[in-house]
Parts: C-alpha cells; structure tokens; sequence
C-alpha cells in the first residue's frame, strides 16, 4: 500500500493533454543534486493501466480525450517534435499549406500559403485523441527507466494548504522547509506536498475553485457544430476559413483514409467546425445527413464539390472564460482552466501549448540557478508572460468574432477591404501569419 504522505517536486491537477504534456516536458530535468524531478499526477478519470517495462502505473488509454480535431500551429508541432511526441504523430497528421479566408456573398479573398513563407505547412490537423495518446505513449516509454512520474488515478484534489511561515515560527530546517511547500488532500484520503502545484485540470478547474481564483465568464451566444465530412474534390492540404451569414465555417484538411478504410466515405475528409447561433444548431441538427450535407453545401459553396459523406455530428456552447490571475501561492494555472476561446482561428491548444512551454522553460532555468520552482519570482515571471499572448490572441479572435457577425454596410465594406489588403500588404499579412503559425 502506497504511504499516504508523499512530497514531490511538482503536483500536476489534471492528465489530459496540458496536463500530461507538462508531465513530459518537466520528466527529464534534473536537480542541483542531479536527481530528476519528482512528479504526481492527480487525475479524476479512472485509466485502463497497462504495464510498460516495470512502471504498472502508465496510463495507456484515451480516455481522457474526445473526439475532435485540433489545428497544431507550426509552433506546437515543432514543440511536440522537441519533446519526442513527433514521431507517434507525423504519419496521422494533415500539413496544412494554404489557408482560404473568405466573405459569403462579398468580393474580398485572402490567402496564406507556406511556401510563402518558406515553411513545409503552416500547421496541421490531427485527432485530439491521437495527440493525447501520443503523449502518454512517450512519456510512458520514458518513464520505463526513470519512475519519477507517478499517477494518482482515479483520484482528485479536494482540498489545498498552503503552508506559510509566520514571523513568530523558528527559523529552523523543518519550518523552512513546510512553508516552501504546498499540500492538497486528495479524494481517496492521500495527503501530497509539493514545492509547486500546477492546475492543468480544465475549464470546471477544482483547483482555480479552490484557490477562489475567479473568473470572467462572456456567452458568445453561439454553437459550435463539429464534424468529419468527406467531399467531391480532394482538398490539397487547405483549410478554408469562410465566413457566412450563419457564422464562419471552419474546413481542415484531414489525412487520407487507407484504401482499405475507404469504402463509401472517399478519399477527401475535412473536419467542419460551423458556428452558428443555438436557435440555428438546433433546426440544422434537426436535418439528416443528406439535408443536412445540401445546407453545408449552399453555405459553404463549392471549393470542394458535394458533400458526400457527413460524420456523427457534436455542438456545444462558445464562450469566453479568462480567470482573473494566473497564479497564486506556490501554484499556477495552465490551458483551460486559465483560458477559454473562440473556436475561430483555431488557437486554443495552441496558446495552452505556449502556456505549458513557459512554464517548463522558466522551471528549466530555476533549476540551473539554483532557485526554488515555486518562489513568487518564477511565478511572477510566467503571469506576465502569458497574460501579453493571452490578450494578443483573445483580442484576435474576439475581433474577428465581432467582425464578421455583423451586416451593417459599413463593417461589410471594412472587412472586405482589409481581406484585400491581406494579400497585397506584407507586413499585414506577416503579422497574422506569424499568430497563426504560434510565433
């Protein structure tokens, strides 16, 4: 039976992508002793354990992931290649190699294009579950030799002390040491410590709730409709950005299906991403696959023929949710359970990504200084860090929310001229596509 009192290094709340990434990236950095970081791992959800060398404890299964598929910018994908993901990914993932933005019923295009900028793709489309999965599958290999990686599962973390050291305590090595830790009880009666607690644990974060970090909280008033799609005309790795009266219409390129796997759906598939309002998602989610494929088709147009296939269908609600800081005593917020965004231009992982690379990086250098991961220093750092590329990219996507959703002539008329100056003003166009790639 496992002691009931354990420190580590890092407690990491939540095993699913952020917080199974963040595991990776910090699993291989050493202390000034030369020892690894010692890492726990809280998650709520129950995994099916399979044995890896002699580490019984490494999640092998997906569950944690759904359905969708994500857009990994250039940034990200060079970033899972740094960490080892890459290769478990390279042959399921679709290169995006241009981007067609478009206004329904208006003059004005643009386009982005790799070669452009003399990259291979400017990002690429993959499985969520496949990332997640890939994930769990390096850090699992690495963990066959190391074992400084330990999950708690199904467990969570119920309740937070943060030990701090009053003036009139001694100022011996005991007390020096419980005021530079945090401790979390956690639901199967298991007491952690920790020099730092990092919630990676999602959009209902018990962690953010715990530390009674509040949020902002604004309701689009929107749905997101997702599906895998197959079409006419085979997409040649673009992805269509094309904005409708309903809401702008997202199509990522997805990878080929085997020839074996083909059979009726074809060989072109494209994950759709169409935001509309909840009235609208609830009338077309009332269509079967073959009306429903006909409305796709009049809002989309016909950059990739019929739609000639049409996948299960999900919705769910679109808002934008910020929590008010990002870290707290001896803890930090990471992903979700920092931020939620619009669906638009496809950024949300990647700015958890970015979050998750931050973090690493500034816990990377205390080591080498010789500093304590959880001083408010390092903390402070990461907060104004992220908080600048949060509000860069929130500020993107809210405006191209509020852009594009509105009739009025004027706007009309603004936006298209500004889609026109895309492809004609370098530096303009430069700009977003350094956003979009993750740089």
């Amino acid at each position: 039976m496992e002691n009931s009192n354990q420190h580590f290094d890092v407690i990491i709340s939540g095993g699913g992508l952020s917080g199974s990434l963040m595991a990776l990236s910090l699993s291989k950095l050493t202390k000034a002793d030369g020892s690894l970081l010692t890492i726990a791992i809280v998650e709520a959800q129950a995994f099916t354990q399979a044995n890896t060398g002699s580490n019984k404890n490494s999640p092998q299964d997906t569950s944690l992931f759904d359905a969708r598929v994500l857009a990994l910018s250039h940034g990200s994908a060079k970033y899972l290649e740094k960490q080892g993901v890459w290769q478990y990914l390279k042959d399921d993932a679709c290169a995006i190699t241009t981007i067609d933005i478009s206004d329904r019923g208006h003059f004005a295009k643009a386009r982005l294009t790799a070669k452009e900028h003399k990259v291979n793709a400017l990002g690429y489309v993959v499985d969520m579950a496949l990332i997640g999965k890939a994930q769990l599958k390096t850090l699992a290999h690495s963990q066959a030799a190391s074992k400084n990686v330990h999950w708690f599962s199904p467990d969570s973390i119920i309740d937070i002390i943060w030990q701090e050291q009053s003036p009139q305590q001694s100022h011996s090595e005991t007390s020096k040491a419980l005021a530079e830790q945090v401790k979390v009880s956690l639901s199967s009666g298991k007491t952690l410590s920790a020099n730092l607690l990092l919630a990676c644990d999602g959009v209902q974060s018990p962690v953010r709730e715990l530390a009674n970090i509040e949020v902002s909280c604004d309701d689009y008033q929107q749905v997101a409709l997702i599906a895998n799609v197959s079409t006419s005309k085979a997409h040649q790795h673009r992805a269509f950005e094309r904005f409708t009266e309903f809401g702008p219409i997202a199509m990522l390129p997805l990878r080929s299906l085997k020839q074996a796997d083909k059979g009726a759906i074809g060989v072109s598939r494209c994950s759709l991403v169409w935001t509309m309002t909840p009235a609208q998602a609830e009338e077309i989610n009332q269509l079967n696959d073959a009306e429903f494929a006909v409305e796709l088709e009049r809002a989309f147009g016909s950059y990739l023929g019929e739609i000639t296939h049409v996948g299960k269908r999900y919705s769910y609600p679109l808002v934008l949710l910020q929590a008010q800081q990002q870290t707290y005593h001896r803890m930090a917020l990471l992903g979700n359970a920092s931020h939620t965004i619009h669906p638009i231009a496809g950024q949300g992982f990647n700015l958890g990504l970015r979050d998750v690379a931050v973090m690493a990086d500034l816990i990377a250098k205390a080591l080498a200084a010789g500093q304590d991961i959880g001083h408010f220093s390092l903390l402070y750092n990461y907060q104004n860090n992220r908080a600048k590329d949060q509000q860069h990219v929130i500020e993107l996507t809210d405006s191209l929310v509020t852009l594009f959703a509105n009739e009025l002539p004027p706007l009309v008329i603004g936006r298209n001229i500004g889609l026109q100056a895309l492809n004609i003003i370098a530096p303009l166009k430069n700009s977003l596509v350094k956003k979009t790639m993750g740089y």
